[in-house]
Order: structure tokens, then sequence, then C-alpha cells
């Protein structure tokens, strides 16, 4: 297959970016998109060219490492797929292929499609976390909870803060991450403690690290890798308001 790849290069921060063009072939349909990245660094190397730098880890879909805004889309062009796990059989051979780096006010271009997402580290910093003495681990069974509240923290809990939703998302809002901290804890035994505390300083952290207003789009459950509902946000406006 080949590709027309228009690759978003900024070599630093303050830096002016733009769009450079990488013709691409001999790819293969069952590469992954970061493999056809890779491909292309390896040819850039091999001309005495910068490669292009971009995140990744696990490349399983599971770390929130990669993530890219490919054709206008967080994550590509397939619901509820992450970057990594992206293959090149979902375009069409000739192709002209945009790819650019998460854009929101509180995810800086570190540099080509690396951006900063250490704001939603900050979130998690301010609450995200529960401060009771547990000791040892429990009995499994000794603290009785419904198989119903067991699943939805286990819904919450999959969030990889990938920032997809944030990139999605026309105000750059990053309710369903934030949201999902919260629902997940909120759902336990062990997170009622500290509950409402813990809302309302995600919640605000939030607002103060400049991520725009839930307009309630959907857009960011349409690109969430791991599909979290934005009924999560629904408990967290109404748990916020309640704190």
């Amino acid at each position: 297959m080949n590709f027309l790849l228009k690759i978003w290069r900024q070599p630093s921060p303050k830096a002016k970016g733009k769009l450079v063009d990488y013709p691409i072939s001999e790819i293969s349909p069952d590469m992954s998109f970061l493999e056809m990245l890779d491909t292309l660094n390896e040819s850039l190397i091999v001309n005495d060219q910068e490669p292009v730098a971009y995140d990744h880890d696990c490349r399983e879909g599971i770390c929130g490492q990669c993530g890219v805004v490919i054709n206008g889309r967080a994550h590509g062009p397939l619901a509820n797929t992450s970057t990594c796990t992206l293959h090149m059989r979902s375009f069409n051979d000739g192709d002209t292929i945009y790819i650019e780096p998460f854009r929101a006010e509180a995810f800086p271009v570190k540099k080509d499609l690396k951006v900063d997402r250490s704001a939603l580290d900050k979130i998690i910093i301010s609450g995200g976390y529960i401060s009771v003495r547990t000791g040892q681990a429990p009995e499994a069974n000794s603290i009785p909870i419904s198989n119903e509240a067991v699943e939805g923290a286990f819904d919450a809990a999959a969030c990889i803060g990938c920032g997809a939703c944030v990139a999605s998302c026309k105000n750059a809002s990053a309710a369903l991450f934030t949201a999902a901290k919260i629902s997940h804890l909120a759902q336990l035994p062990q997170g009622q403690v500290e509950h409402k505390k813990r809302t309302r300083q995600l919640v605000q952290t939030m607002d103060e690290l400049g991520f725009g207003a839930c307009s309630n789009t959907g857009a960011c459950e349409v690109e969430c890798p791991q599909h979290i509902s934005i009924a999560h946000i629904a408990l967290m406006n109404r748990e916020y308001w309640k704190s």
C-alpha cells in the first residue's frame, strides 16, 4: 500500500509548526499505524533527516501513551480504537493521511506529535486516591459489594488516560477523564470516606488547568479507546453539586 502522509512537524514548544509531506510505499495492510510511522522514521534516519517524534509505549492499547489526530479524528477512523491498535487496512491504497498532535490549551506540543499530558496527572494528584489506612488486603468476600457497583467501577477504571476525550471535544473538556476517576471510587466502599472532598478537588483542578466545559456532544465517548460512557459525566455533575 502507498500513502501520502501529511505530518505536523514542530521542533520545539515555542517554534512554529507546519504540515510536511512524506510519501511512503510498500506498507503492509497488516502493519499497525505506529509500525508504519516506525518505517517512515527508519527511512528518514537513513537519509540523515530528523525522525518524527511521537508518544508510544505498550502498543497494546493499555498504557494510554499513544494518541494522535488522524484525518481530524483522535486515534483515527475507527471508534473505540487506540492509535497503536489501528491497522493500515483501515485505509485505502493511495490515501492522503493527515497526522497531527492532540490539540488543547492544556496539552501543549512538546515536539512534532508529542504533547504534554501531565495536566491529567495533576487532576489525579489533586484527589484521585483514597487515604484511608487499609492495612493488609482484606479477604475478597469480607466487604459485600453489589455486582452492579463492581461493574460500574470497573467500567470507569478502564480509562487509560490517553487524552482522546480532550482532543475530540470542541471545548477541549476533560470531563470524561475526570468523571471516570470520580465514578470509579464513588461506587466502592473504600472511596466513600473522601468522596465529597475528592469530587470538589478533581472538578476544580480540571477547571483551573484550562480544560473547557462539557457540552454533551458525546464525541468523547465515541473516540475513547475504552468506550467510557458519558453517563459517568452525569454522575460527576450530580455528585459535584451535592458536595
